[in-house]
């Protein structure tokens, strides 16, 4: 393929990713309500401050629920258009990543949604009194538990950074033991920024990021060894 035909080929991966996530979004939209009744029943009853708050929120709610439903075909797209350049190895490891990691993102909004969210949202409600009471705004709450979702099913890709990063030489199995003590530490200060801060919730986040390493050095064990097999071959 020429130049010409590679942006024929990413012109067409793009419209088909466009139209699945337009599709999925629509979908979204019409569950928008339920979906909005499911994200506040940590905190109770919401308000709206301006009018038009309450529509461009459920627009938000539904374009998120519509970009988790076509990230399958998003994927597939991608794969589609990078598979001509691939060996057929790394082809199969480009599929794995995506299966992977779509996973490990919806594990990773999943135990933020049942698991540290309520924990999280509880802890920050308590300072409410006779003379200070919430009243939270629909749009700035969704804003707030749709990047503390995200931000969760970034983490939970940890085990698939760390195999990429030693298939391209840039960590070992030996280097990422050594250093765990650092590690230890990142983590515990990530789970401090990114939960609320409340000493539940960022215990809830810093052992599964534990953990998540102790498989990023499983895996890099693994992508070492196929990389030494490569090299010697």
């Amino acid at each position: 393929m020429n130049f010409l035909q590679h942006l024929e080929e990413l012109r067409k991966r793009l419209l088909y990713s466009a139209v699945a996530l337009v599709a999925a979004a629509v979908a979204g939209y019409y569950f928008s309500g339920p979906i909005l009744d499911i994200l506040q029943r940590p905190v109770g009853n919401l308000v709206f401050l301006a009018p038009p708050e309450a529509f461009v929120t459920r627009l938000k709610v539904g374009f998120a629920a519509g970009l988790i439903l076509a990230a399958p075909v998003i994927f597939y797209q991608f794969w589609r258009f990078v598979r001509p350049a691939l060996m057929p190895g790394e082809s199969r490891y480009v599929v794995g990543a995506v299966v992977s990691g779509t996973l490990l993102f919806g594990l990773g909004v999943a135990f933020a949604l049942l698991v540290v969210l309520p924990f999280g949202l509880r802890f920050l409600m308590s300072f409410q009194s006779e003379e200070l009471r919430a009243m939270l705004s629909v749009g700035r709450y969704v804003d707030f538990v749709a990047w503390f979702l995200f931000g969760f099913g970034l983490v939970f890709q940890l085990p698939i950074a760390i195999f990429f990063l030693t298939k391209l030489g840039v960590v070992t199995p030996r280097a990422l033991r050594k250093h765990r003590r650092i590690a230890i530490l990142i983590i515990v200060v990530a789970a401090a920024v990114l939960t609320p801060p409340d000493v539940v919730s960022q215990v809830l986040m810093a052992v599964p990021m534990l953990l998540l390493y102790e498989i990023g050095i499983i895996g890099s064990v693994f992508a070492a060894r196929k990389k030494v097999r490569v090299d010697a071959g």
